[in-house]
């Protein structure tokens, strides 16, 4: 699979830097050709020499070395990758790509690529939380930059959480899947997943219950099978999948905002759990108990977005998958649900406290399509989604050999 492809291996400074002598030497083993640049600060982990030896290739970190320019300039080493891979990227290398500053090889080469970019994100829980970082790594998933990891647990520093670079093993199968051209390739793709809040002040709100385990499963699934996808998530406790364009929200009118930002897109599927209602009159304090009774709370529709979607006349994907989640009756109810939403295809779901679905790690499926129905046997999440895509990817084949 790696055979012939060509790496440009970009190691910026951190403890991390080790581990890229092992990311080297299993790129090799798989018979692809390494170029590594080291900045300044990674020279202090790793040397040039144990570099070069694993790659077979000479290592590069002068920007201005003369030598080096006459072989190959800059630029040339740029477009002739087939993948900038940063690893570690330091959050310092990541401020610079977003920035678009060049002042040495290592960022001069990432913003002269006209290449893909994936980055491994290492540094310390503080900085990784940071919100100058988390704006950095935002913007540089709008643009196209794909990350894996970072990896949650103990660290040089001495302090756990996440910032641990993802493992060798992690990154070459995020490069793997990078030149895997799957069957929806070309195609582009918006989930939504978890719940949403509705505040009733600033303390409290209303939701549903959603882990947002199935919708996440469904992105990875979508990704892994070559869709470009957008990920609208509510607020829940799962790190997003490798390669997918995340937008988090809160509310049911944040998220409709989203999915409408998104479009156009091919494929629509709508997991999260939105809730239906929402305060009228949002309280700008803390309700507090007086010894009188409770204030009244006039509740107010939400967006239906599932509706809004399937309804509107442009930019309406091309296939949608919607949810019902039900308590009786399920497959009567998620029928008429579909037609009268407008979707293409729903996936009704017992969610009475007997199924156990909310927060549980299995699903029981019955799919509804026009005149077509399909009990699914119960199964983990992850296989929920893999065989929703391979539906998906057997539609789009019928649809585009009719075409």
């Amino acid at each position: 699979m790696l055979a012939g492809k060509r790496i440009l291996l970009i190691v910026s400074g951190g403890i991390a830097a080790y581990k890229s002598l092992e990311i080297i030497r299993r790129l090799r083993e798989r018979r692809a050709q390494v170029k590594a640049v080291l900045t300044a600060a990674a020279e202090q982990f790793v040397t040039p020499l144990s570099v070069s030896a694993l790659s077979e290739e000479k290592v590069y970190s002068d920007l201005f070395s003369l030598t080096d320019e006459a072989e190959m300039g800059h630029i040339q080493l740029s477009r002739a990758a087939d993948l900038a891979v940063v690893a570690p990227a330091s959050a310092d290398i990541l401020a610079k790509l977003r920035a678009g500053l060049a002042n040495d090889l290592a960022s001069t080469l990432l913003l002269a690529t006209d290449k893909p970019i994936l980055a491994a994100p290492a540094m310390n829980l503080r900085m990784w939380e940071h919100p100058a970082t988390q704006e950095n790594l935002a913007c540089l998933k709008e643009r196209g930059l794909r990350i894996v990891g970072p990896n949650e647990g103990n660290m040089a520093c001495g302090e756990s959480g996440f910032g641990r670079m993802a493992e060798p093993a992690e990154i070459l199968a995020a490069i793997e899947a990078h030149f895997t051209e799957g069957p929806l390739a070309g195609h582009r793709a918006l989930v939504t997943s978890g719940p949403t809040h509705e505040p009733i002040d600033p303390v409290r709100y209303i939701a549903n219950r959603s882990s947002g385990k199935q919708g996440h499963a469904i992105a990875a699934a979508l990704r892994a099978a070559g869709a470009r996808v957008t990920l609208v998530s509510g607020p829940t406790c799962l790190a997003d999948p490798d390669g997918v364009t995340a937008v988090s929200v809160v509310s049911a009118r944040e998220m409709l905002e989203a999915c409408q930002a998104a479009l156009p897109v091919e494929i629509a599927v709508f997991a999260a759990a939105v809730a239906d209602w929402r305060i009228a009159a949002e309280s700008g304090r803390k309700l507090k108990k007086t010894g009188r009774p409770p204030p009244p709370l006039q509740l107010a529709l939400n967006p239906d977005i599932l509706a809004s979607i399937s309804q509107q006349r442009e930019q309406r994907p091309a296939l949608i998958v919607g949810f019902a989640a039900e308590t009786e009756r399920v497959v009567a109810q998620a029928a008429a649900k579909r037609l009268r939403k407008g979707c293409d295809w729903i996936l009704a779901n017992d969610v009475s406290p007997a199924g156990e679905v909310f927060g549980g790690d299995c699903n029981t499926i019955h799919f509804i399509a026009d005149g077509e129905s399909e009990a699914w046997p119960r199964l983990d999440k992850s296989a929920v989604a893999e065989r929703l895509v391979a539906r998906i990817v057997k539609h789009f084949c019928i649809r585009e050999i009719g075409t």
